[in-house]
C-alpha cells in the first residue's frame, strides 16, 4: 500500500466521513445556490505607508498569537504564543478560475492527473476511494460536473499549490500566519475566524458539514466569499476547504527540534471543509489542524497564499 492510498484509508476520519453519510448523503450532486453573503465586519486594517496592497490580497498586522486551544485536540496542545511579522494574505483560496490561469501559462499538470485519479469520499459507501479521472477541473471524476470557476480549486496537492505559488510570486503562509489571520491579528480568542457562533440570525456563517445541505445552501464547495468577510477582510477562514500550509505536520513541542522529512511525513492544512462537522472533526475551528502527504490531491482541498511586505515590514 502506498502512502497515498494508506491516506485515503485514515482520512476519512479527519473529515468526519461518518456523520458526512447522515448529513451530507446528496454532497455528490450539484450544489445549491449560494446564501445572501453574510455582512462583512470592520475595514481591513491599513498597511504601513507606500506598502500597496494587490487586488485580492488583504493586509494582515504583524503581533503575538497564542497558536493552539488548551481545550482542543490533543495535536493543537501545547499553545504557543508566537510573534508573526506583517504580511499580505489573499483575500480567498484560490479559485477554479485562477488556477486555470496558471495552467494555460504554464502548462502545469498536477499530481492528480499524473497519478490518473483524486481522492474523493464516496457517502454511499462510507469510505475514500481513488477516483479515476478525478482532478481539479472535475473533482469528483469525469463523471461529475465541472468545477464552477468561482470556487476554490480543489484535487490540488501540496506540490500543485507550491508550483503556484512560484509563479504567482508569493508562498503558502505558515500554521502560524494562518492563524494569527483567523484570529484577526489580535490573537482573538473566539473559536471561529467569525466569532463565537457557527450561525447568526439564523443564518449559517461558514459551509460545513452542519445540519442537512440547505441548511448553508451548498451540497459541496461554495463560491468563494459566499458567507463574508471577517474584520480583516478575509474569506473562508473557516469552512469549504482546507487549506494547505507551508509547514510540516508535527507536534508543537517539537518545533524547535531539528527535523527530516521521511515517505510518510505530511503537511499541515488548515480551516476545514464542508465535510466537518462539530460533533467530529470542527475542523473549521481557527486551532483546529489537518494533515496530508504532500502528492496527496482531495475534494475538499485547496489554497490560499501570502506575500511577505518589502523589507520584512515592520
Amino acid at each position: 500500500m502506498t502512502a497515498r492510498t494508506a491516506l485515503l484509508a485514515t482520512v476519512g476520519g479527519v473529515a468526519g466521513a461518518a456523520l458526512f453519510v447522515a448529513m451530507r448523503t446528496g454532497a455528490l450532486g450539484p450544489a445549491a445556490p449560494s446564501p445572501r453573503p453574510a455582512a462583512a465586519g470592520a475595514p481591513a486594517a491599513a498597511p504601513p505607508a507606500g506598502v500597496v496592497v494587490p487586488d485580492g490580497m488583504v493586509y494582515v498586522p504583524g503581533g503575538t498569537t497564542r497558536v493552539g486551544a488548551e481545550d482542543g485536540a490533543p495535536d493543537e496542545r501545547p499553545v504557543l504564543a508566537v510573534a508573526v511579522r506583517p504580511f499580505l494574505m489573499d483575500a480567498h483560496p484560490v479559485t477554479v478560475a485562477g488556477f486555470r490561469r496558471f495552467v494555460q501559462a504554464t502548462g502545469h499538470r498536477t499530481d492528480a492527473e499524473r497519478a490518473g485519479d483524486g481522492g474523493v469520499y464516496d457517502a454511499a459507501a462510507d469510505a475514500w476511494r481513488l477516483v479515476p479521472g478525478a482532478a481539479w477541473h472535475h473533482p469528483l471524476g469525469p463523471a461529475g460536473p465541472a468545477a464552477p470557476d468561482d470556487h476554490p480549486v480543489t484535487q490540488v496537492s501540496w506540490r500543485d499549490a507550491e508550483a503556484y505559488a512560484r509563479w504567482a510570486g508569493k508562498r503558502l503562509p505558515t500554521e502560524a500566519e494562518w492563524e494569527h489571520a483567523a484570529r484577526g491579528a489580535r490573537d482573538a480568542r473566539d473559536p471561529y475566524a467569525w466569532g463565537a457562533s457557527l450561525a447568526s440570525g439564523g443564518r449559517a456563517q461558514a459551509n460545513t458539514a452542519n445540519g442537512a445541505p440547505e441548511a448553508d445552501g451548498h451540497a459541496a464547495t461554495s463560491p468563494v466569499g459566499a458567507f463574508g468577510r471577517t474584520p480583516l477582510g478575509l474569506a473562508d477562514m473557516g469552512g469549504n476547504v482546507w487549506q494547505w500550509t507551508a509547514d510540516w505536520y508535527r507536534p508543537y513541542d517539537e518545533r524547535g527540534r531539528a527535523f527530516v522529512p521521511g515517505p510518510g511525513s505530511a503537511k499541515a492544512q488548515r480551516g476545514g471543509s464542508f465535510l466537518c462537522t462539530a460533533d467530529f472533526c470542527h475542523g473549521y475551528r481557527v486551532s483546529a489542524r489537518s494533515h496530508a502527504t504532500p502528492e496527496t490531491a482531495l475534494f475538499h482541498v485547496g489554497f490560499r497564499l501570502v506575500r511577505d511586505l518589502p523589507g520584512g515590514g515592520a
